[in-house]
């Protein structure tokens, strides 16, 4: 074989692996043991306006299959938006066949100091707990269970289309909310840039909502996103028209994958 086209067939080789490794960089992690409850009823309604700022869940595409997590886990807001898959384990309440559900982080289960971390303070750090939608929790278990041993791991999210932006404030505050994030789930920096500006770095209000001070109107605006867990950066360029308005959601063509 000609050594040229051995080193083709190389460099061909070689391009495929890089291919595969970015689109495999956020890997799932080892399974660890932690317990998980619920919350609300079989409707899900309980987790419409959780403290990640998601709003309505359902609407926005992430359904019933979500979790509040504990402090721990949650990580002051940079855990929303992530995914895991939780089984359960060692009781008479699982299901038979140990059946795996994947769930979205997206509110927070906060501590409870006036009980015990093992009775009733579930969500006590350093505990890394889940509380569940109900419809989630019944589809591995028994729900009048309660509680539930569980092995978690956290595992890269897919989402289908491109990132989403909805906006709140005004004219001279930018109160962004990005959603339908894909690979590691979270957002750990965000930029925005009008028509007449260079990159401004926006403050991490809380979940998944940042803020930039600066007077933006009638600038089409684009989005710089970087991912806290694979520091990872992708560009949503203009995603809002110059007539932009609060109150709306605006889609991009990209996403984290």
């Amino acid at each position: 074989m000609a050594f040229s086209k051995v080193l083709l067939i190389l460099s061909t080789f070689l391009r495929m692996v890089t291919i595969a490794i970015a689109k495999q960089k956020f890997q799932a992690s080892q399974w660890s043991l932690a317990h998980a409850t619920f919350y609300g009823d079989e409707s899900a309604s309980a987790t419409v306006g959780g403290a990640c700022g998601y709003g309505n869940p359902f609407s926005n595409g992430y359904g019933t299959n979500t979790a509040a997590l504990s402090s721990t886990l949650l990580n002051d807001g940079y855990g929303c938006g992530t995914c895991y898959q939780i089984r359960c384990t060692g009781s008479t309440a699982c299901y038979g066949g140990s059946p795996i559900i994947a769930v979205t982080a997206t509110n927070l289960c906060p501590p409870n100091w006036a009980q015990d971390s093992n009775n009733g303070g579930w969500c006590n750090p350093p505990r890394a707990h889940s509380d569940m939608s109900k419809p989630a929790f019944m589809k591995i278990a028994e729900w009048r269970a309660g509680i539930i041993p569980v092995m978690y791991r956290r595992v890269p999210c897919t989402r289908r289309g491109g990132l989403r932006f909805t906006f709140q404030g005004n004219a001279y505050w930018l109160l962004v909310y990005v959603m339908n994030v894909g690979g590691g789930g979270d957002v750990g920096s965000v930029w925005v840039k009008g028509s007449n500006t260079g990159w401004i770095s926006m403050t991490h209000n809380w979940g998944v909502s940042y803020q930039a001070f600066t007077a933006l109107a009638g600038q089409s605006l684009s989005f710089k996103i970087t991912s806290y867990a694979t520091r990872d950066t992708v560009v949503a360029w203009h995603v809002a028209p110059p007539d932009w308005s609060v109150g709306l959601t605006y889609d991009a063509s990209v996403n984290f994958y």
